[in-house]
């Protein structure tokens, strides 16, 4: 099976939470997302800033919990 569609969410679960962790990190920054999913109204800076955020959450709490590993 090919991994063409890598950037795809396929389990209807973790589609489910991360739209909500998109919400979450959106309604932080001040960037009001669209619940239907169009979002044309906004700024690719503002768009952008959610998937970044978004990023960098993912990576810290990554980062911790690699670090309660070593211990």
């Amino acid at each position: 099976m090919s991994n063409s569609n890598s950037g795809r969410i396929e389990v209807p679960e973790a589609k489910e939470a991360m739209d909500r962790f998109k919400m979450e990190v959106a309604d932080e920054l001040g960037v009001p997302l669209s619940k239907d999913g169009y979002n044309g109204n906004l700024t690719s800076y503002q768009n952008g800033s959610v998937g970044g955020h978004m990023v960098r959450k993912m990576i810290e709490a990554q980062e911790k919990e690699m670090a309660g590993r070593e211990r």
